[in-house]
């Protein structure tokens, strides 16, 4: 089992990613703790999947680093940290014409959780000698018209898990993400509005996935299953080699 004895934290693990990425994990043999400010969608995931779960605010800096040291309390270490929290994208409208709050919203919130929650991870596992960050975005800095901010705050996650790569890897922690170029199967309609697109029907969201399908160079998007258990991998033993880069896991959207 790829994640025997390990101990990992998934936060926003109540969404449909975080949820496969649970589900993963368990399975390999990792204890697991999703993270969220939902009780009843975490509690849904949580009985899905065997994870326990803690219901606080991944962006609030004291409660992140109290239950960081709960965790390893609990369990006697912390070994995987990935943070899917949702971080308020707005997208669908040229740049022209989007307001400074929407475009920076996904920067600012993003960026400032993704800190608070690495950072914390960063220091239990500095202390036991090991551990892995993991982030994961679009990959939309390389470039995509019509994101709003979404490539900004893309481009602020890469930057922060190279530095932090550098930092803590000397102290055994690795840090790396995944690019991804939208996963299919998490797109529904309400995602969609809320992210800035006009209320689309079933249909049209069929209408994106098979556009998105069709900008591959496999001609197949990543689906949450692929994803998942690529984040499996990057956080077990057998990924010991890979850190302070990202993985393109877009199906072929852009080279790397």
């Amino acid at each position: 089992m790829l994640l025997k004895n390990k101990v990992a934290v998934v936060y926003g693990g109540a969404g449909s990613l975080g949820a496969g990425v649970a589900k993963a994990y368990t399975e390999a043999g990792a204890r697991v703790f999703l993270v969220g400010r939902t009780e009843k969608t975490l509690r849904e995931v949580a009985d899905a999947t065997g994870a326990a779960y803690d219901v606080l605010d991944a962006g609030d800096e004291d409660a992140v680093e109290a239950h960081a040291d709960s965790v390893v309390e609990r369990a006697g270490r912390f070994d995987v940290s990935f943070n899917l929290v949702p971080r308020g994208d707005f997208q669908g409208l040229p740049l022209t014409e989007m307001s400074v709050a929407d475009y920076t919203r996904p920067v600012v919130r993003g960026i400032t959780c993704q800190f608070i929650t690495a950072r914390a991870a960063a220091r239990r596992m500095a202390a036991q000698g090991s551990g892995v960050i993991l982030g994961l975005n679009s990959g939309s800095h390389n470039g995509s018209p019509m994101l709003g901010g979404t490539g900004a705050a893309d481009g602020a996650l890469d930057a922060l898990i190279r530095q932090l790569a550098q930092e803590a890897g000397p102290a055994g922690v690795r840090a790396l993400g995944i690019w991804t170029a939208g996963v299919v199967d998490t797109l529904t309609p309400e995602k969609l509005s809320a992210a800035g697109a006009p209320a689309p029907d079933e249909a049209a969201v069929a209408g994106i996935r098979a556009h998105l399908d069709s900008l591959r160079m496999t001609k197949r998007s990543p689906k949450i299953a692929d994803i998942a258990a690529l984040a499996a991998f990057l956080a077990s033993d057998a990924a010991a080699g890979l850190t302070g880069t990202w993985v393109n896991a877009t199906a072929g959207m852009f080279p790397s």
